[in-house]
């Protein structure tokens, strides 16, 4: 038995993947009860179309058929296939491990992505996982069976961050090999390079794919509110720091405001959707972001 195999079958990382699950269940079916219906108009169900097959495809929707007397193989395509896949993209690298309370941010942004999978799936429309640091770690193609939730909520618990941040290459990589037009999430704390992250988002607005940018904070990162003398501890290869906040709050407030802005931004120049989240924010208040934006754009 292999590792990978070894680490599917781990009881803590079933357990994990099932509570993941059950609470973007929980979060995601609370908010969406009473006023709050689906943000999308009815969903047809009638084939529309063939298209030939490509690898990632979900097979049960092959046209046996048409292979029969083509000896090609052609997906049977539903309306409701037509709406949208989205890509998201996972930030796993070391400084996402950063967390002032109970919760980080990798695990803030896994319980958003997990959230994102079951609400895009429940709507039966097609998502793709990507996890990445410096590249993609883990991946799980496009699919809009809802059986697949079980093995995206197992990637995004088993996934343990150790390696530094690149987010340029993986959405210049998403950009070349995604042919077909969908949404791009992007959950990530964005600390890299700006001007590249930008480009790799451009290249996405470029070929016609919807963006957006999920940046996940701590509270501390933002409020910076330490005392006396600290020692910060670097993450991703970075010196340790020992300092007195109240000498430098000042320039690092403005440093980090304006690193925030230039983001924001950036994206709304290139007309990406752009959410803001805190650590300490409920997950249902970050989900009805994602709602109004995809209900504007939906029509």
């Amino acid at each position: 038995m292999d590792a990978e195999t070894r680490k599917l079958l781990d009881p803590r990382t079933i357990a994990r993947a099932e509570a993941l699950g059950m609470n973007a269940r929980f979060i995601v079916e609370g908010y969406m009860a009473g006023e709050h219906k689906s943000p999308y108009r009815g969903f047809a169900i009638e084939f529309a179309q063939h298209r030939e097959y490509s690898p990632g495809d979900d097979v049960r929707h092959l046209d046996w058929k048409v292979q029969a007397k083509t000896e090609r193989y052609y997906i049977k395509q539903y309306e409701q296939e037509t709406n949208f896949v989205a890509h998201l993209l996972l930030d796993g690298s070391e400084s996402m491990k950063y967390a002032s309370a109970e919760i980080s941010k990798l695990e803030y942004g896994k319980m958003m992505a997990a959230c994102l999978a079951y609400l895009i799936l429940h709507q039966r429309d097609a998502v793709a996982l990507g996890i990445f640091d410096e590249e993609v770690r883990e991946y799980l193609p496009r699919s809009d069976n809802r059986d697949n939730l079980f093995k995206i909520m197992d990637r995004l618990a088993g996934f343990d961050p150790v390696g530094g941040t690149r987010i340029a290459p993986v959405l210049h990589g998403i950009a070349n090999q995604v042919r077909r037009k969908g949404i791009v999430i992007v959950i990530s704390d964005f600390f890299d390079d700006e001007e590249e992250v930008l480009e790799g988002i451009q290249h996405l607005r470029f070929n016609g794919h919807e963006v957006i940018v999920m940046q996940v904070l701590d509270p501390c990162e933002i409020d910076f509110p330490f005392s006396g003398m600290v020692e910060f501890e670097g993450l991703e290869d970075l010196p340790l720091i020992r300092t007195r906040p109240s000498q430098i709050r000042k320039s690092y407030h403005r440093a980090f405001e304006a690193f925030q802005e230039h983001l924001r931004a950036a994206c709304e120049r290139h007309k990406c959707h752009f959410v803001s989240l805190r650590t300490d924010q409920s997950l249902d208040e970050a989900l009805a972001n994602y709602l109004a934006f995809r209900k504007s754009t939906s029509g």
